[in-house]
């Protein structure tokens, strides 16, 4: 019981120390480089923090177990946005940008839309897969093309700036700082997994609320580290991009190893489609309609908050 504690402790010291790495070394690549740190979330952050799901989605493709992938790639984006995004909200309010509202948040929104058009027969075939793949290729060429939109910076000043601020030891840094943030938040999930068995907690409470706390807790670290540090854009960056790689990245995966593994059947659960499809939808709607001010207030925080309860109360 001590080890399961003591897990749990380091796990959260651990993700505290990273989060404030990786947001740190994030802004500083964005200086660096003269990138707009809604790139760095969008790019760095969102792919850094799906990462783990994508190799998640893959094997447990691979195992023969689709429902997980799927159910992977959507409880993800369902908890980003309703926790992530709805705590980080309460904390301190988030500015929003209105041109990520025409662009990105509507790419977002779109893709969602692909998607479940995509599963309405019931199936994720290779063909969904290079879809996804394409949507996914799309988006990244469009935010590189962003990214090159900067003002120039004089060669001199780089140069200065390159001296002053090691881009290496700074790479290095903020992979390092990843890591650190993935395995602290596979610390937490494996102490309190074991606590909650201790005591004799229900298996499926423990996957609903342990587990799936786990899996976002690199992006809400991150996210409030970023909005503690009023880098309000790389929050936004985070989310977005955390979801749209789950979306088309994560999906993606198992639909591309089908030729691979004859055998596989890509089946997606009526449920998912009727429940979490939907909730999901509504979340991503939910952010738009929020940010039409430009500012994701405290109370819209906890308008996500609210919906992300009601979608749990369900799952029981």
């Amino acid at each position: 019981m001590l080890l399961p504690i003591l897990s749990l402790l380091a796990g959260f010291l651990l993700l505290m120390w990273s989060a404030d790495a990786f947001t740190d070394n994030g802004a500083k690549i964005a200086r660096i480089f003269n990138i707009s740190p809604l790139v760095i979330g969008l790019l760095v952050f969102g792919f850094g923090t799906s990462a783990p799901e994508m190799l998640v989605s893959g094997l447990a493709a691979y195992d023969g177990i689709p429902e997980m992938s799927i159910g992977n790639a959507f409880g993800s984006n369902i908890f980003n946005i309703g926790l992530v995004l709805g705590v980080t909200a309460i904390i301190l309010p988030i500015t929003v940008e209105k041109s990520v509202l025409k662009k990105e948040w509507l790419y977002l929104f779109l893709s969602t839309l692909i998607v479940g058009f995509l599963l309405l027969d019931g199936f994720l075939s290779f063909t969904d897969g290079l879809i996804l793949l394409s949507l996914l290729l799309l988006f990244l060429i469009n935010v590189f093309r962003e990214s090159k939109k900067g003002s120039p910076i004089d060669a001199d000043i780089l140069e200065i700036n390159s001296q002053n601020q090691d881009k290496g030891r700074t790479w290095l840094l903020l992979i390092v700082s990843l890591i650190i943030l993935v395995s602290s938040a596979k610390l937490v999930v494996w102490g309190g997994v074991s606590i909650a068995e201790f005591f004799e907690i229900d298996k499926l409470i423990i996957g609903l609320t342990v587990v799936a706390l786990g899996t976002s807790l690199p992006e809400l670290a991150v996210s409030i580290s970023s909005a503690l540090k009023k880098q309000h854009q790389m929050v936004i960056g985070n989310i977005i991009g955390s979801n749209l790689f789950n979306t088309l990245g994560v999906l993606a995966i198992p639909a591309l190893i089908v030729p691979f593994t004859p055998e596989l059947i890509l089946k997606v659960p009526p449920e998912v489609m009727s429940r979490d499809f939907v909730y999901m939808l509504i979340l991503t709607l939910l952010i738009v309609i929020l940010s039409m001010r430009l500012k994701i207030s405290r109370f819209g925080g906890f308008i996500l908050l609210t919906a992300l309860s009601i979608y749990l109360y369900q799952l029981f």
